[in-house]
């Protein structure tokens, strides 16, 4: 299988994570590619037409995007422990969790296009503030309701790249958040996430 990746995408790398934690990584041919809603790549966009990453290409099959679908379908090809839980309120609450994770990373990129990406003469700065309210409103929930001891799944895998994304890019920070902080870091100390390190700049 062939991973269209992209080594500052918080939800390619998401997908990665996800891989090495199931123990699939080593059957992945992972190849970078630059997107940009402003810089189109014609290989992407031939797979996905939103051009984004993710893309997984399977022999024979049709390729799968994005982030939350390659993690369903990496899932379903290891006999181990699901890591997205298939009933119950464990289905329930990683979902969730996978859901604000991704939310969050959303705003961060909102927030980098008000504030560095777009021209200067283009930024709105009410914008820019909303999606920082986003962001600082996210860390505190994730302070008050994360569940630290709680098995690994998706929701975890999400917010932890994330957040690595989100100081990667040096936007707001949540390390003032003590309990989400110590998770974190303990997270980021997985074999998944230092295989996987974000690098490089984004290209508009």
């Amino acid at each position: 299988m062939i991973l269209y990746y992209q080594t500052h995408s918080p939800f390619a790398r998401k997908a990665l994570v996800f891989a090495h934690e199931v123990g699939i990584a080593e059957r992945l041919q992972v190849i970078h590619h630059e997107t940009s809603p402003t810089l189109r790549n014609e290989k992407v966009h031939a797979e996905n037409p939103l051009g984004k990453v993710p893309v997984l290409l399977r022999p024979g099959e049709e390729a799968i995007f994005d982030s939350d679908v390659i993690c369903a379908y990496f899932d379903t090809l290891h006999d181990g422990r699901r890591l997205i839980p298939e009933s119950g309120e464990a289905r329930w609450r990683s979902l969730r969790l996978q859901a604000v994770a991704q939310g969050l990373a959303q705003a961060g990129i909102g927030l980098r296009w008000e504030t560095d990406r777009r021209p200067a003469a283009l930024r709105y700065p009410a914008l820019a503030d909303g999606y920082t309210e986003k962001v600082e409103q996210t860390y505190d929930w994730l302070e008050q309701t994360l569940d630290v001891d709680a098995p690994l799944d998706i929701g975890h895998i999400a917010l932890a790249t994330a957040l690595s994304w989100m100081a990667f890019r040096e936007l707001p920070s949540f390390r003032d958040r003590r309990r989400l902080t110590a998770w974190f870091d303990a997270f980021e100390d997985r074999p998944s996430m230092r295989a996987t390190p974000l690098s490089g700049e984004t290209h508009d």
